[in-house]
């Protein structure tokens, strides 16, 4: 039971791992695509709020299968380091999804008043 936890754990570390340099991969992409746009007058800081709240859900899902892994690490080996560990992600992914939420719903009230303004 202990290995298949433990096997468990680090695949799912490898996945977190993994979507979070994908979320990277795509910011970076989307981000030089951006800033091509410059050259043709194009540019939107729009665009690039929005890769940044993009990037920012992938790095919270990331998080999240983190805490995973570290809740199933922390059932193996029960100690302060893995509760302290697990704590400190639990707290950073908090803090992240809180101000990535604020982030969205700014851009939200942004893209509904320019809906209703067009309306008019």
């Amino acid at each position: 039971m202990n290995t298949v936890l433990e096997y468990t754990s680090h695949i799912i570390n490898i996945v977190s791992i993994a979507v979070v340099v994908y979320g990277a991969l795509v910011a970076t992409i989307s981000f030089f695509r951006n800033e091509a746009t410059r050259l043709t007058g194009k540019f939107s800081i729009e665009q690039l709020r929005e890769l940044r709240v993009d990037l920012g859900s992938y790095i919270l899902l990331g998080l999240e299968l983190l805490i995973a892994s570290d809740i199933l690490k922390t059932i193996l080996e029960p100690g302060l380091k893995e509760l302290g560990i697990l704590g400190g992600i639990v707290l950073l992914r908090t803090l992240l999804s809180f101000f990535l939420n604020k982030e969205i719903s700014e851009i939200y009230k942004e893209h509904r008043s320019g809906v209703d303004d067009s309306l008019s």
